[in-house]
């Protein structure tokens, strides 16, 4: 298991999502923001537009999916 934060993610803040896998990471992420919105916090409303047009752009979000994963792999092991 490996540790990221939103912000590590590209959120506002520092909320811990521990996963085994970088994919896990990304989804527990994207829960986080939409229930963060949902819930009124104006600061996670960017990370959130961002992450449903994030495939609008395919290479744009191929290189932001690459950068996560690798981000994810040089995590330590917890």
């Amino acid at each position: 298991m490996k540790t990221m934060t939103c912000r590590q993610l590209g959120g506002p803040c520092d909320h811990k999502f521990r996963a085994a896998t970088a994919d896990q990471a990304i989804k527990d992420q994207d829960r986080h923001l939409r229930q963060a919105v949902k819930d009124g916090d104006a600061a996670h409303v960017p990370a959130r537009d961002e992450m449903k047009n994030r495939w609008r752009h395919p290479k744009r979000a191929m290189d932001w999916y690459s950068a996560a994963k690798k981000a994810f792999a040089e995590l330590p092991e917890e």
